[in-house]
């Protein structure tokens, strides 16, 4: 895995969680969460920032019309909530625990502020990882106003790539398993199930990818697709 949610490759969780820090290893809670539960709901106060420890936690928000639109899937070392830095109003997303026995510390904003005062790097590394969520999803948006599905799943694929592919010497392709439903993926390139699954037979047709539940298995680069 790259540095695409792991800044040089550093664990976040490692680094932030206070009970690295002696003077705060009492002010913060780990807590283990089952597949479905809610770490928080849409327009709950934010007042604490989380780190995932171990599973998979997938951000979102409903539309109008009730649609659940996801916006990330994260996994070990990564935070979220990190809106309760910048205020301490209510949520504009929920947070979703996917895998059982998944374990998060949640750190309340006023310790993991204090903790920035008084660390210089890891001041550094927490607005880095906030600039870069918000490049990533500004990323997004223009895909979905301005680019065709196919383009956008493309580009999808590029960054699943990135976050979790690996060569496979034998076969010279990029072996990617990743942590999405179909229905996540059509959600975060912002189309239909029924249409990624006609994107994907298309790809697969053309020698580009095969694909399963939980694994691509990529033949050709993403960049060089049209």
């Amino acid at each position: 895995m790259n540095t695409l949610w792991f800044f040089e490759g550093v664990n976040l969780f490692d680094i932030l969680c206070p009970h690295k820090y002696e003077n705060f290893k009492r002010s913060h809670q780990v807590r283990s969460y089952h597949r479905n539960d809610y770490v928080y709901f849409e327009q709950e106060r934010s007042g604490k920032v989380y780190l995932v420890e171990k599973g998979k936690v997938r951000l979102g928000y409903y539309t109008e019309p009730g649609e659940e639109v996801v916006k990330a899937v994260l996994t070990r070392g990564e935070i979220f909530g990190e809106k309760a830095l910048l205020d301490s109003q209510s949520r504009n997303e929920f947070a979703q625990v996917i895998d059982n026995e998944t374990v998060i510390c949640a750190v309340s904003a006023d310790t993991l502020q204090e903790l920035m005062r008084e660390n210089k790097t890891f001041s550094l590394q927490v607005y880095k990882f906030i600039g870069f969520r918000f490049r990533k999803l500004e990323r997004r948006l223009r895909l979905l106003l301005f680019k065709d599905s196919r383009t956008r799943l493309i580009e999808f694929l590029k960054e699943l790539c990135e976050e979790y592919g690996d060569v496979c010497r034998e076969g010279g392709f990029r072996h990617i398993r990743h942590p999405y439903t179909q229905k996540d993926m059509a959600s975060l390139i912002g189309t239909s199930r029924p249409t990624l699954n006609v994107l994907l037979n298309e790809l697969k047709e053309e020698g580009v990818l095969e694909f399963s539940r939980k694994e691509i298995k990529l033949w050709k680069d993403p960049a060089s697709v049209s």
